[in-house]
């Protein structure tokens, strides 16, 4: 996985929750790999953390897995890019209730690398990239619909 700094996109971090009787149905997958398909997104790293009823945890990459193990999740057997360790693991575990699992991905969002490219030959600088939280964009919708 060669790549120039010059030509990377952001660098985003999802965590994924999964409650201990989640359908986990798979319908998010296709859905990712269409997306890496497309090369809008590079899926870097994936990360897997249990956290069991007595509150113990343990964290694992998606490799030597099948199916069972991890569903269709196993196609990113391998990714690993080292951005992910133990301290990343035990935040997911912290953030999650015993008895259940959650999925770390890291992603490049690379629809940005040729933009980020064409902005640095023209003498431009990216400053940072911050994501807006959720509830945050939904709140700012509500105010700017209810002043119309």
């Amino acid at each position: 996985m060669e790549a120039h700094a010059d030509e990377l996109g952001p660098i985003d971090v999802v965590v994924i929750g999964y409650a201990a009787d989640a359908p986990m149905t798979g319908d998010a997958i296709p859905m990712l790999l269409d997306l890496v398909d497309r090369r809008i997104v590079r899926v870097l790293d994936v990360l897997f953390v249990v956290k069991d009823r007595d509150g113990t945890w343990s964290g694992f990459e998606a490799s030597g897995l099948g199916e069972r193990d991890v569903g269709d999740l196993a196609v990113f057997e391998g990714a690993s890019s080292g951005l992910l360790g133990d301290d990343d693991a035990a935040a997911a575990a912290d953030a999650i209730e015993p008895g259940t699992a959650a999925v770390m991905i890291v992603y490049e969002n690379r629809w940005v690398g040729p933009l980020a490219a064409a902005i640095r030959r023209n003498g431009g600088t990216l400053l940072g990239f911050e994501r807006v939280p959720m509830e945050a964009l939904l709140e700012s919708l509500d105010a700017a619909e209810a002043a119309v």
